[in-house]
């Protein structure tokens, strides 16, 4: 399975090279990581943080190279079947907490003064309009 993977890698990095492209304009032309490019041409696609990863980068690397990456990923099925993956998590999923006051955070005294300045504003320009006669 590795040989293969390594073999798709070496058309990667084929491909590429008759382009006379370098890693670097890869990644600024794809937004991929030039480690991820490079691990891809290695075929050490084990590296990547999920097997989700490393299919997408796979398949936007082979249609930036003009390559069928639809087609390399149905020609070798089990090279992209890779193990799960068991992540450790020290927090849980949805354990959002509200610290600090009861109002989440909120900052309360700020808001008043904002508010109590709006309201004196309006006021002012009341006073200032019924004096000119506009009201």
């Amino acid at each position: 399975m590795s040989e293969d993977i390594k073999k798709i890698g070496q058309i990667f990095k084929e491909k590429r090279s008759e382009m006379n492209l370098s890693i670097k304009e890869v990644e600024n032309a794809t937004s991929i990581q030039s480690s991820n490019l490079e691990a891809i041409e290695r075929g050490e696609v084990g590296k990547f943080l999920s097997s989700v990863y490393a299919i997408g980068f796979m398949k936007q690397y082979a249609n930036f190279l003009g390559l069928d990456g639809e087609k390399i990923l149905q020609d070798h099925p089990d090279v992209f079947r890779l193990p799960a993956e068991n992540h450790e998590f020290d927090y849980g999923i949805g354990t959002l907490e509200v610290r600090g006051s009861h109002g989440g955070g909120v900052k309360w005294f700020p808001n008043l003064l904002w508010i109590a300045a709006s309201a004196a504003a309006l006021f002012l320009a009341y006073l200032f309009a019924k004096k000119i006669g506009v009201l």
